[in-house]
């Protein structure tokens, strides 16, 4: 196998991502898809997202509207819809309904990134970050939005629980600028609307929070938000409610990501995290951006197989494993050098390929990593994007920055914390400039072979269902496939999650 990677790093600020949302926004102009204009609203699916009203998708000669959902609401778009996959089922429903309404690959990532803020804020939140591929069938290219949950320069004084720099928002608005095609306030509506009037405790944040309620709970603002009567933790299928981060959430939609770092909540989250021991600071938010980097890419026939790149270094330890696997190397084997890899890069740094290439890199562990959680997504045109997101902690420090709803995440670097293995990896055809495969996994040490090994399954021809359930524990992954490409035969198109996890798997058609 012949491995290639494309130097170069991109910082994106808020600038430099406006004018790259301009065209996005450009391409969100009503589209003439047949199968939209003609359809009556389904009888049946989810119900349609709250949204920021917008133009009419479809008109007679007469000017007037024909019948049927608009652009922008749920069932706008028939038939063959993508698929989505994520470790918390509402967070995939509300992406799998942006998809309905005409959004893209990238669009649909973003709603639920910013839902798992709301539905599972024990592993993704606006406190903390995470890092995603992006594959554009036009560009014919992928690459990487890195936006890990930041480290400080130093611990800060009087901060008995460091805060990491966050850079949730960011980053997604960073993904969006990248691909997007809706309004980016309209992607945050759904989130805000499950903060503001509630949403149900899944079974995946219900185990969450029944693994760590005796300290999480002693925080006032934690215990308000997930202990139920009686002081208990919040049991699945139990109503949860977060006005504060709903009110967050309103402020992102109306006022901009920026806020969150140069503006006025910015010097609010300074001053509420100040109070939960976070200590951040306004000057650390803003210098804090996500960069758009190169993937790390391997060749594997006419296909072209990409990674998440380091600072994402579970991207580079999955990129590790999946060269070895090809060789032949059992699981267990394959799983020890993706760690090995990962653990020289943490202690030495240097550049990926050199690593990748090593061949007298010492076994190493990598001590406890913090959880992550995954999702991934594809669109009717063969668009994918696959993200893993991190609160460097369960729970992150474990305390709400008061009135705000956020929860901090850890500082990596500092005492035991390190930075999660976030770890994604994506398949296309330079060639056809078409997708065939992507999977983000999760799970600790796990998570690199949650993503090298199904992958390598799918490519050998094994169901996306059957290779979803193939990662060591307590790895989890999330898994697509399209066997015959996209564009191309969508028939064959799959979305899987873990069955021992308590994800969701949704699409790909809606009759």
């Amino acid at each position: 196998m012949t491995t290639s990677l494309v130097p170069g790093i991109e910082p994106v600020g808020e600038k430099a991502m406006e004018r790259d949302m301009a065209p996005s926004l450009a391409r969100s102009a009503p589209s003439a898809h047949p199968e939209a204009c003609n359809a009556r609203r389904p009888t049946r699916g989810f119900a349609a997202m709250a949204l920021l009203p917008v133009l009419a998708a479809c008109g007679g000669l007469d000017g007037v509207t024909t019948a049927g959902p608009e652009i922008g609401q749920d069932g706008f778009v028939r038939g063959f819809l993508g698929g989505v996959a994520a470790e918390e089922p509402r967070a995939a429903l509300i992406a799998r309904n942006v998809l309905a309404a005409g959004g893209s690959a990238a669009d649909a990532a973003v709603a639920a990134g910013f839902a798992l803020s709301v539905t599972l804020p024990s592993r993704a939140g606006l406190g903390g970050g995470g890092a995603c591929l992006l594959y554009v069938p036009s560009r014919n290219e992928v690459e990487a939005i890195v936006f890990p949950p930041g480290p400080r320069a130093a611990v800060p004084a009087g901060a008995d629980r460091p805060a990491a720099v966050p850079l949730m928002a960011r980053g997604l608005f960073a993904l969006h600028a990248r691909a997007g095609r809706r309004p980016f306030e309209e992607l945050i509506a759904p989130a805000e609307q499950a903060a503001r009037f509630g949403t149900e405790v899944s079974r995946a944040f219900a185990a969450d929070i029944a693994a760590v309620a005796g300290p999480l709970f002693a925080d006032p603002g934690a215990a308000a938000a997930f202990a139920g009567p009686g002081g208990q933790p919040l049991a699945s299928g139990a109503r949860m409610t977060q006005a504060d981060l709903g009110s967050t959430l309103a402020t992102l939609r109306t006022a901009g990501v920026g806020d969150l770092h140069q503006g006025a909540l910015a010097r609010r989250m300074e001053e509420t995290s100040r109070a939960a021991g976070g200590m951040l600071t306004v000057p650390e938010m803003r210098e804090a951006v996500p960069q758009v980097v190169p993937a790390l890419q391997a060749s594997l026939g006419n296909d072209v197989v990409s990674f998440l790149p380091p600072p994402a270094d579970g991207g580079l330890a999955a990129a590790a494993a999946f060269a070895a696997l090809q060789t032949g190397t059992a699981a267990p084997a394959a799983a020890a050098r993706g760690e090995a890899v990962a653990a020289a890069w943490r202690a030495r740094g240097g550049a990926p390929m050199t690593l990748l290439a090593a061949a007298d890199l010492p076994a190493a562990g990598l001590g406890m990593l913090p959880a992550s959680t995954g999702l991934a997504v594809f669109d009717r045109e063969g668009m994918a994007v696959t993200c893993a997101f991190t609160m460097n902690n369960l729970f992150g420090t474990g305390r709400i920055a008061p009135g705000t709803g956020v929860l901090l995440a850890a500082a990596p670097g500092i005492g035991q914390v390190q930075p999660a293995l976030l770890s994604a990896g994506l398949v296309h055809s330079p060639n056809l400039r078409a997708f065939r495969a992507a999977a983000a996994g999760s799970g600790q040490q796990a998570a690199p072979m949650a993503v090298a090994l199904p992958l390598s399954q799918v490519m050998r021809g094994v169901a996306a269902a059957q290779a979803a359930g193939l990662a060591p524990e307590p790895g989890r992954t999330q898994l697509l496939s399209c066997p015959r490409y996209l564009p191309g035969d969508s028939t064959t198109c799959q979305a899987a999650t873990d069955p021992r996890g308590a994800g969701l798997a949704v699409g790909a058609v809606d009759p």
